[in-house]
């Protein structure tokens, strides 16, 4: 069998997803190398819990924010900023690979600035519903997994479509959601759970209903529906 001696060793990915992916990297590289004391010195081991203090979303402040109508405006950007730091280097490994995979179907399908929208859109409305609708909770929100789910939504979306296209059961594209979510509560029955499967089943639903609309055609087939009615 005859190989392509000038194929790349890694299938290429669409620059979008690197854009998106490369901080998140650089960010896990630089933590992990200070707590092993190689960067940063004796202070080093303590730039995670600043990097969580400077980007995360807190609870507490978010809703301080809805009640002042968005004051402190600097703050804001820990909508979208809390993807950027993971809790451990492993939360982070499997957070980038996640982005990377599903970023290269839909970076291929999408255009750039859909992409775009989906990854920052659901990482914000995770963000949102996290901080808002958990009352009492004060655990701060970190982690590109809303933004994963996002891209889990628009994956969604593109199965559904084709499925619906082909006559199949489009109910089928769910699969995915559905083994994610049971594995995420077979975790936290037996390792004790946490709130943010409410930022990450955000996230998926962003992904998926903003995938109506920023899809290519999808802005079109949206108007001619309403139109129709």
């Amino acid at each position: 069998m005859d190989q392509d001696r000038n194929a790349p060793p890694l299938n290429p990915l669409p620059p979008i997803v690197w854009v998106l992916a490369l901080p998140l990297i650089a960010m896990e590289v630089v933590l992990s190398l200070a707590e092993r004391g190689l960067v940063g010195g004796p202070r080093g081991a303590g730039w995670r819990l600043q990097a969580v203090e400077r980007f995360g979303l807190f609870p507490e402040l978010l809703k301080y924010q809805w009640e002042t109508g968005g004051h402190p405006l600097a703050e804001l950007h820990r909508l979208v900023s809390c993807i950027l730091v993971h809790g451990s280097f492993t939360h982070a490994i499997f957070a980038v690979v996640m982005l990377l995979a599903l970023g290269k179907w839909v970076g291929e399908v999408f255009r750039w600035w859909a992409v775009l929208v989906v990854v920052l859109g659901s990482a914000a409305a995770g963000a949102i519903c996290y901080g808002l609708l958990i009352p009492g909770l004060k655990v701060q929100l970190i982690g590109a997994y809303p933004a994963v789910y996002g891209l889990i939504g628009a994956f969604t979306f593109m199965l559904f479509t084709n499925l619906s296209r082909v006559g199949a059961n489009k109910f089928r594209a769910f699969s995915l959601i559905g083994f994610l979510l049971f594995f995420q509560f077979v975790f936290g029955m037996l390792f004790g759970g946490t709130w943010d499967w409410v930022a990450d089943v955000t996230g998926f639903a962003f992904g998926f209903l903003v995938s109506f609309v920023v899809s290519p055609g999808g802005f079109g087939r949206v108007m001619e529906q309403l139109r129709q009615r």
